[in-house]
C-alpha cells in the first residue's frame, strides 16, 4: 500500500504534518499497514482543489452521460477485485467475510445505480399565465461536497456517499474513518486509474476533530455528509452553520424489533439474532431493544438465550465465524462498560456480558453476545446506543403498548415487527416513528430505497432518488419568447 495516502488533485501526497496511523487487524492485533494521517492543512490544501474543480474544472460541465460512464467504469474495477477487497474489509473491520463480500457486492451496484439514475429526466417545465414565458426547473450540482463515513461499513458507506455525488457533478472530499481508511485507499486507487479529472474526488485521511472539523467549518464547502455518532453529528451542525451549507446526517439508533405471539417462532428468533449480532451489533439500525410480546416471552428468551451462546464468534477470515472482533480495544471497554451498568442498574443478564480472552481470542476484541431481560424504559442499556452486541429486551402486552415502548427513544431510524397477521404488522409499522421499517425481516438495504431516520437519528435521506436529490440544487428559469417594451415606465 502507498506510503502516501492522501489523494489530492489526481495524486497521491504525504500529510503536510508528517503523521502516520497504525492500521491493525481487530481479530488478531495484526499490523496491517502504517497510513497518512492527515491534519487541518491537508483539509484546507484539498478544500481549494476541490473549490477550483468545482467553479473552473471540467467535472460539473461534463455530460452526464460522461459522468455515468465512468462510475460504470468503477463498479467494473470493483466487481474485478471483489474478493481482494473483502478480504482487506474483513482485516480492516473484523467483520464475518461473508457479510463483507455483501458489502462490496452493494458497493459497486450502488455506483452503476446512479450511473444509470442520472441520465434520466431531473427537470419539469410548466405551463404559466404567461403565454410568452417558458418556465422550467433544472437541478444542478451543490458544488464543493464533504463527506465523512464511519468504520463499520467503510467501503460500502464511501459508495453511498461517492456514488450519488459524482453522479450529480459535485466535487467530492471523501474523509474515511481513522480505524478503518484501507478499502477507501484502494478504491481511491480504481478512481485514480478510471481517470475521473483532478478534484473530482479526493481522499483524506484523519481525526474527526481536525480533518472533520475543517471541512464542517469551511466556507468554501457547499454541502457535508456525515455518517456517525449522534454527538458528532451535533458538532458538525454548529460548525456547518458558518455559510449555512447543506447537512445530510445519518445518525444513531436504538431501534425496536417487535415480535408479536403470532409470529413464525423460528423466523422471528433468527431474525432477532441477525438484527443485533450482524456486524457485531455495530450497525447504526441494529435492532439492539427486543420487544416480545407476553405470552411468548418466557419460550422465545429461553431459546434466544441458548441461540447467542451457541454463535460462533472468532476471526471474520475463518469461514465458520458468525460473529466477528469489535473494531478497537477502546470500543470494546466502551460496551463493556455498559454491560457493568446494566447490572448496577438491576437487568437480568441472562448470557454473555463478558471478553473473550483465551486462547483464539488472546490478541483481538471480542466479546460473548450479550442479552439482557427485566429491563426497565430508564435504564441506559434501553434508552442509549451502545453500539456493540448487546441486546436488551422489553415486554409488552397489546399493540399500543408496543408501539408506545418502540417510539420511547430519542432514535427514530430504524423498526421491525414479526406477526402473521400482516394488516397488523403495517398499523404498527405506520405509528412507528422511524425512517427505515420492515415486516418480517430485519437490515435488507437496497440502493433503490431512501435511508435515513427521524427525530435524532439525523436529517435527509441517502440512497434512491432521494439520495441524488440531496446532491442536486433546484434552479427556476424563465425564458421570455417574445421581448418587447415593458411599457412599465413611462419616461424612458
Amino acid at each position: 500500500m502507498k506510503a502516501a495516502n492522501l489523494f489530492i488533485a489526481g495524486e497521491w501526497r504525504l500529510p503536510l504534518e508528517g503523521g502516520r496511523r497504525d492500521i491493525h487487524n481487530p481479530a488478531t492485533g495484526e499490523l496491517l499497514a502504517t497510513v497518512a494521517e492527515g491534519s487541518a492543512r491537508d483539509a484546507d490544501a484539498a478544500i481549494l482543489v476541490a473549490r477550483k474543480a468545482f467553479d473552473d474544472g471540467p467535472w460539473p460541465r461534463m455530460r452526464a452521460q460522461e459522468r455515468a460512464s465512468l462510475l460504470f467504469k468503477l463498479a467494473d474495477q470493483i466487481d474485478a477485485s471483489a474478493e481482494d477487497l473483502a478480504r482487506l474489509e474483513t482485516q480492516n473491520n473484523g467483520k464475518p467475510l461473508r457479510e463483507s463480500r455483501g458489502d462490496v457486492a452493494d458497493a459497486a451496484n450502488c455506483f452503476r445505480y446512479y450511473a444509470g439514475l442520472i441520465t434520466k429526466p431531473l427537470g419539469q417545465t410548466y405551463e404559466v399565465s404567461d403565454p410568452t414565458i417558458l418556465a422550467m426547473v433544472v437541478r444542478e450540482p451543490i458544488g464543493v461536497c464533504a463527506q465523512i463515513i464511519p468504520w463499520n461499513f467503510p467501503l460500502l458507506m464511501a459508495a453511498w456517499k461517492l456514488a450519488p455525488g459524482l453522479a450529480a457533478g459535485n466535487c467530492c472530499l471523501l474523509k474515511a474513518a481513522e480505524a478503518t481508511p484501507l478499502t477507501a485507499i484502494t478504491l481511491f486507487e480504481m478512481i485514480a486509474e478510471v481517470g475521473f479529472p483532478p478534484g473530482a474526488a479526493q481522499l483524506l485521511l484523519g481525526p474527526g476533530d481536525t480533518v472533520g472539523q475543517a471541512l464542517a467549518s469551511s466556507h468554501l464547502v457547499d454541502k457535508i455528509a456525515f455518517t456517525g455518532g449522534t454527538a458528532t453529528g451535533r458538532k458538525i451542525v454548529h460548525a456547518a452553520a458558518g455559510n449555512l451549507k447543506k447537512v445530510t446526517l445519518e445518525l444513531g439508533g436504538k431501534s425496536p424489533n417487535i415480535v408479536f405471539d403470532d409470529a413464525e417462532f423460528e423466523v422471528a428468533l433468527e431474525y432477532a439474532l441477525f438484527a443485533i449480532y450482524a456486524g457485531q451489533g455495530e450497525v447504526c439500525s441494529a435492532g439492539s431493544r427486543l420487544l416480545l410480546q407476553r405470552g411468548i416471552a418466557e419460550r422465545f428468551l429461553s431459546c434466544l438465550t441458548e441461540a447467542s451462546r451457541r454463535i460462533v464468534v472468532g476471526d471474520g477470515m475463518e469461514p465458520e465465524t458468525e460473529m466477528g472482533p469489535l473494531i478497537t480495544r477502546a470500543h470494546l471497554d466502551r460496551v463493556m462498560s455498559y454491560v457493568t451498568v446494566g447490572k448496577n442498574e438491576g437487568a437480568e443478564l441472562l448470557c454473555g456480558g463478558q471478553r473473550l480472552t483465551e486462547g483464539r481470542f488472546a490478541q483481538g476484541n471480542f466479546m460473548a453476545p450479550t442479552v439482557f431481560a427485566a429491563t426497565r424504559p430508564d435504564m441506559m442499556i434501553v434508552r442509549e446506543e451502545i453500539f456493540g452486541p448487546v441486546l436488551a429486551v422489553q415486554i409488552f402486552d397489546d399493540d399500543a403498548d408496543a408501539v408506545r415502548l418502540a417510539n420511547e427513544s430519542v432514535y427514530g431510524l430504524a423498526g421491525g415487527v414479526f406477526t402473521k397477521d400482516t394488516a397488523k404488522g403495517l398499523r404498527v409499522l405506520q405509528k412507528l416513528r422511524a425512517g427505515i421499517t420492515w415486516l418480517n425481516t430485519y437490515h435488507p438495504t437496497f440502493n433503490e430505497a431512501p435511508w435515513g431516520g427521524y427525530k435524532q437519528s439525523g436529517t435527509g435521506r441517502e440512497l434512491g432518488t432521494f439520495g441524488l436529490e440531496a446532491y442536486l440544487e433546484t434552479k427556476q428559469i424563465n425564458v421570455n419568447l417574445n421581448p418587447q417594451r415593458l411599457g412599465w415606465y413611462r419616461n424612458i
